[in-house]
């Protein structure tokens, strides 16, 4: 049995960021394989967001302690947990360090301790090393994933000539909103024939209800309800033919950007911030700006609508990275690999220990005759030069 554990304060709901789709995703295909595995949450009790994810088993716990009991493996959701497992744990690090998880009452950084460590990019492996104290390399990478339907949602025939743009990320600062705004009083966007279309993804807490109260009264931005699920948010994408993606590079770095790779599978251009690791989630059709500039932006999205949605080629190319099969052979193969690593210093210590020191004397050796080779070298040169030869030690 799997067991993800989310660590958050807030419950586990769909339509809300990449966290809760990349976990449901993965245990979908986990599923799919026979794979036993659920959510474990603690302190929602059964408001936990279960009803958003029907086809999903969930359990919730009252505390942390009771994971000590369980003979599952354990792999935690956004950050670790300070509590003995039984077996060896992971932890999925979706948020850079400078979330807003420091913040969660269950947060502890002595947690990290004896986990082994699973970003979603090569970015996210760097910036965590830093924090964690451990080696990039010993990071495993998961990519996150498209779910299939983002592939295969079919695109409606387009009756306007407008350029139609999507921002489906979350109403918080950290995601470029007010990057974006700004971007609109540019000049390319003011020469640019388009609609701007914005969800209401995580506008529950009081960031996102500032925000999206600036975009139920902003003239030149529709606002629509947050997508729920993957065929949903397919669906939402198919008709549109950019998705913009301004994160912000000063006081967040974006670990990954799963929209960038929905979006493409879905055949979208992307306009997207290159910062953190959105760099990584190319698949052929993406516009990268600098972060944090509204004429950057502005340029970026005037190219983006000079180059249209993707065509059936560039959708075909791209849907062939990320999916979602490759990302959970890379979990189970971290798992397993880790899992054997665990093994091996009490069944193989003997033999490893008899290999080590074969390998010193064969140094020792080597020296030894390395230095002779050096003696025998300078005495030949003594005796060109007409000098004297010295005798070997």
């Amino acid at each position: 049995m799997i067991s993800f554990v989310w660590s958050s304060k807030y419950p586990f709901l769909a339509g809300t960021g990449g966290s809760e789709n990349y976990t449901a995703g993965q245990i979908r295909e986990l599923m799919r394989r026979g794979i036993e595995t659920r959510i474990l949450t603690i302190g929602h009790g059964t408001n936990d967001g279960r009803e958003d994810f029907p086809d999903i088993t969930f359990q919730a716990l009252k505390s942390k302690e009771e994971l000590s009991e369980l003979d599952d493996t354990i792999v935690f959701i956004t950050y670790p947990l300070d509590v003995p497992t039984r077996h060896k744990a992971y932890v999925i690090l979706h948020c850079p360090p400078t979330s807003c998880a420091r913040r969660d009452p269950l947060f502890n950084p002595k947690a990290f301790k004896h986990k082994k460590l699973i970003t979603p990019s090569r970015y996210a492996a760097k910036m965590w090393s830093k924090h964690a104290r451990q080696i990039a390399r010993d990071i495993t990478a998961v990519y996150p994933f498209a779910e299939n339907v983002f592939s295969r949602v079919k695109r409606p025939v387009k009756n306007s000539s407008k350029t139609r743009i999507l921002f489906a990320g979350r109403l918080t600062p950290d995601k470029g909103i007010y990057t974006l705004l700004a971007s609109l009083h540019m000049d390319k966007m003011q020469d640019l024939d388009y609609e701007l279309t914005a969800t209401t993804a995580c506008s529950h807490p009081k960031e996102g209800q500032v925000v999206r109260a600036l975009l139920e009264a902003h003239p030149w931005v529709n606002l629509v309800p947050a997508r729920r699920s993957p065929q949903e948010m397919a669906e939402l994408m198919a008709e549109h033919d950019i998705v913009v993606m301004p994160s912000t590079d000063i006081f967040w770095h974006e670990a990954f950007g799963i929209l960038s790779v929905e979006a493409q599978h879905a055949g979208c251009r992307v306009v997207a911030s290159k910062a953190g690791g959105i760099p990584e989630t190319s698949a052929g059709g993406v516009v990268f700006v600098k972060p944090d500039d509204p004429q950057a932006l502005a340029k970026g999205l005037a190219r983006a609508a000079a180059l249209g949605p993707l065509t059936a080629l560039e959708r075909a190319r791209a849907a062939r990275k990320f999916t979602v099969a490759e990302s959970v052979d890379t979990l189970l193969r971290t798992i397993e690999e880790t899992k054997l690593l665990s093994m091996l210093p009490q069944k193989m210590l003997p033999h490893m220990e008899a290999v080590r020191q074969k390998l010193t004397k064969q140094k020792t050796q080597l020296a030894l005759s390395v230095d002779h080779l050096k003696q025998d070298t300078y005495a030949a040169l003594d005796q060109v030069r007409g000098r004297p030869a010295q005798a070997k030690n």
